[in-house]
């Protein structure tokens, strides 16, 4: 942070802050399915469907509100994100059955869907780009450091305030957060120059679809790896091993210690290693992890496993927002990585269901669930960027 400008610095902070009280808010839920089976009197898998939802929505909110950046300017628009999706997480606590909270965890998916991809834009067109790889890393921590920040609220408040109190406690950081961005943070200076002579996001998708394509493609399979290994960890935690919910908030706390860690020093590596290759590097790590994470006999060794798998998993995401800015094409970067991001979440929304299908007809094995989702996705994801492109360092003022 030393050669960076302040303004830099408040940029690169509310972006990363804005990323993790959206992941804040959105693994508040992993924590609770049982709870919300128990009140609505349903089987878990239903409850699981509200994450369905909430990750199938994620791409009409990335195009909005990508759309909206692209046009009236990335803070603004990131002021209007924030309310949003704090508002709707907050509705959560007030659903009086299932149906509505499917419902709100829809709409809640539309607000969180804009997100991750005006805040990467925001903050990779206003940093120098020597420093996006630390950045890149940084911003995608945001997401474990929301995991975390969910372990610790629920480790802590749950037994005082129950299920639908934690989904009110993101409301007041949220409100101070835009406050934030309201007095601190400028615009992006490439969207300020370049305001009156931007493509339409259908021209650029026209002109670039096999690329569009192929993101797609890649961020389908990263999704399926991190939420295929993140939303019924828990779940496996307290079915399967039967522990309670104080271990499995440490359990939760000590991996997603290990996730910011592994997105920051590798976003950091490929800087000089290249983003390709520090994504292949990380994904073929997982593998050799998926045996001690999901089948390990100890609670010691399946903490350690739970630590590395998490460490692997962000270090390959640590990378992605460099990375899809840098192959974004001029004039849609707050629209195209956000969306091809989020049309990968789409496609992975099924994961949740899927997993807990496979577990409720394998008689609760929930460790086979999540060890085949996740090699299948670290192999996709390795062959993907093996033979996909990569414009290292591209001017972004363009």
């Amino acid at each position: 942070m030393g050669r960076w400008s302040s303004k830099q610095g408040h940029v690169v902070a509310a972006s990363y802050l804005a990323w993790t009280l959206d992941a804040y808010d959105f693994f508040l839920l992993v924590f609770v399915f049982r709870d919300i089976s128990t009140q609505f009197r349903t089987s878990i898998t239903s409850v699981a469907i509200a994450v369905t939802l909430t990750l199938a929505f994620r791409p009409l909110g990335a195009f909005i509100l990508g759309r909206l950046a692209d046009r009236f300017g990335r803070r603004p628009i990131l002021m209007v994100n924030i309310a949003l999706y704090s508002l709707l997480n907050f509705a959560i606590a007030f659903t009086p059955n299932l149906h509505i909270f499917w419902l709100v965890c829809a709409c809640f998916g539309v607000a969180m869907g804009g997100v991750w991809g005006i805040g990467a834009s925001l903050a990779m067109e206003t940093i120098k780009p020597k420093a996006r790889g630390f950045v890149s890393g940084l911003l995608q921590s945001g997401y474990p450091t929301g995991y975390l920040l969910a372990s610790l609220i629920y480790g802590l408040l749950y037994p005082e305030i129950g299920w639908r109190g934690m989904f009110m406690v993101g409301i007041v950081p949220a409100v101070l957060l835009i406050l934030y961005i309201y007095k601190k943070v400028p615009e992006s200076p490439t969207w300020t120059q370049k305001k009156t002579q931007r493509p339409t996001a259908f021209s650029v998708i026209r002109s670039h679809w096999k690329l569009a394509l192929y993101a797609v493609a890649l961020m389908t399979a990263y999704n399926f790896l991190s939420h295929g290994t993140q939303d019924l960890y828990p779940t496996f935690l307290e079915r399967q091993r039967g522990l309670g919910h104080t271990t499995v908030s440490a359990i939760a706390v000590f991996y997603n210690v290990g996730a910011i860690l592994g997105g920051v020093i590798f976003g950091s590596i490929s800087q000089h290693f290249g983003r390709r290759r520090t994504i292949m590097v990380a994904t073929t790590l997982c593998l050799p992890v998926i045996g001690l994470w999901s089948y390990a006999p100890s609670l010691a060794l399946l903490a350690i496993g739970a630590f590395l798998m998490q460490f692997f998993v962000q270090a390959a995401w640590g990378v992605i927002p460099a990375h899809l800015n840098e192959l974004a094409p001029a004039g849609t970067r707050g629209t195209f990585p956000g969306t091809v991001y989020q049309l990968g979440n789409f496609i992975a929304s099924i994961n949740a269901v899927m997993q807990a299908t496979i577990a409720e007809r394998t008689h609760g094995n929930y460790s086979l669930a999540l060890a085949s989702v996740a090699a299948a996705a670290a192999i996709a994801i390795t062959i993907l960027i093996k033979f996909g492109p990569e414009a290292h360092n591209i001017d972004l003022r363009h």
